[in-house]
């Protein structure tokens, strides 16, 4: 197994998933997690844990989704699949949450799994794309 397609998909997938997710915390959802999560968000993110989070998310898209969207030639895999996918993992955190934390906000939980849904399926389209008008070694 070559990893140069592995990598080169990681790393197009990782980026796009930085400026995306930025995007969304950054500006569109800054005041919806103030408001809904109140006194259970910490003073400062723990950026050692979202960098892990980020690493292993990526990895899952790239290793169930986009890599195979690449040797199926389907962009409609890639969304379909990358945005099942952000489904699933953003109900893992949203539903647990929901389930064992106090006071956990259920207003958030669909806003969130729609977000999960749109990001996963976006990253994995646009990777798609990218890594298609890549040379042949990246794919």
């Amino acid at each position: 197994m070559d990893p140069k397609p592995w990598l080169a998909q990681y790393a197009v997938a990782a980026l796009v998933f930085c400026v995306v997710d930025f995007v969304w915390l950054g500006t569109v959802a800054q005041g919806l997690y103030d408001d809904r999560l109140g006194d259970l968000l910490a003073d400062q993110p723990n950026f050692g844990a979202a960098v892990v989070f980020y690493a292993i998310f990526v990895a899952g898209l790239v290793f169930f989704v986009i890599h195979p969207a690449v040797e199926k030639a389907s962009g409609r895999y890639a969304l379909l699949a990358g945005g099942f996918f952000g489904l699933v993992t953003y109900a893992t955190w949203d539903l647990t949450s929901l389930a064992v934390l106090e006071g956990f906000p259920a207003s958030l939980v669909p806003i969130d799994l729609a977000w999960g849904t749109f990001l996963a399926a976006s990253v994995s389209g646009v990777t798609y794309a990218v890594t298609r008008a890549l040379p042949a070694w990246a794919r």
